[in-house]
Formats: structure tokens, C-alpha cells, sequence
């Protein structure tokens, strides 16, 4: 049996880098959720906040609201990734019941090792639409903070209107 320990380690550590791996893209998945989140709530408060403004941060404002979309486009894409493999297949339980023990854990080792592999591409692409995507939250969000404040805090002094009065009735 103590042949075996070190296959055993193998076959256990290549199970849990696994299972590491597949819990980080839930996580990722589900800081994703919560970021949607935000951004769907936050776009009409921020809009909302632009109502009677100067022309021109009304124009300025597209910046951060198509920031803002592309954000959750990318967000959304996450979702629609393909599920992670999860190593050890239950359909081949039957075919490794004539297995030695040796056999079953290289091919729990193979198994993992493939599984990470191919979740590796998977996490890859997803890595780099979330890193994009909390990016272009974050520089939206700045802008759109940027915008209104100044539209709180900065007021363009005007000259006051003069009005004319005429009078239609002639005496």
C-alpha cells in the first residue's frame, strides 16, 4: 500500500486544485451577479440625477452610460460560458470496477489533469470579459461621479433675463 501514497497525493491534490478552480468561477460568476446589479440600479439613478442639466453634460453623460452597457454585456457574457469539467466522470464508475487500484488513481490523475486543462481555456476567456467588464464599471462609475458633481456643485452665473413689458391698449 505504500506504493501507493504517492499516487494517492497526486490524486487527491489534483482533485482539490479542481475543485479550487471550479469554486473560484462561481465566485467570479457571482461577483458578476452582484455587479449587474449595480450597474442596472445605478444607470437610472445617475440619469435621473442629469435631469435639466447644460446641454453639454447631457451629451458627456452618453460616455459613461455606454460604458456602463458594454459593462454589463460583458458581465452577462460570463453566464453564457459553457460549465466547467469536473473531473472524475459517474459513468465510468462501472468500466473501473475491473480496474486495479493503481489503474483507477492514474486515471483519476489523468482525469483531474484533463479537466484542468480544459477549465483553464474556459476560466481564461471568463478572467479577461470580468476584468474588462469591472474595469468599465469602474471608469464609468467615476465619470458619471465626476458629472454629477458638477452639476451639483458648479453653476453657470447668468444675466438676469429683461423682460419688456408692452402695452396692446392704446389710451
Amino acid at each position: 500500500m505504500d506504493d501507493f501514497k504517492a499516487l494517492e497525493f497526486l490524486a487527491v491534490n489534483s482533485k482539490e486544485i479542481v475543485e479550487k478552480q471550479v469554486d473560484s468561477y462561481r465566485q467570479q460568476h457571482s461577483y458578476a451577479g452582484t455587479i449587474i446589479g449595480f450597474t442596472a440600479l445605478y444607470i437610472p439613478f445617475f440619469l435621473g440625477n442629469l435631469d435639466g442639466t447644460r446641454q453639454i453634460v447631457q451629451f458627456i453623460s452618453i460616455l459613461p452610460t455606454a460604458l456602463f452597457i458594454l459593462s454589463l454585456l460583458l458581465m452577462l457574457s460570463l453566464f453564457r460560458t459553457k460549465p466547467l469539467d469536473q473531473a472524475f466522470n459517474v459513468i465510468k464508475y462501472k468500466e473501473l470496477l475491473e480496474k486495479t487500484y493503481k489503474d483507477i488513481l492514474l486515471f483519476e490523475i489523468a482525469a483531474n489533469s484533463h479537466s484542468y486543462s480544459l477549465n483553464s481555456i474556459i476560466t481564461r476567456k471568463g478572467n479577461k470579459r470580468y476584468s474588462m467588464g469591472v474595469g468599465l464599471t469602474t471608469v464609468a462609475l467615476l465619470i458619471s461621479i465626476v458629472l454629477i458633481l458638477s452639476n451639483k456643485f458648479i453653476e453657470i452665473k447668468q444675466a438676469p433675463t429683461k423682460v419688456r413689458i408692452v402695452n396692446s391698449i392704446n389710451p
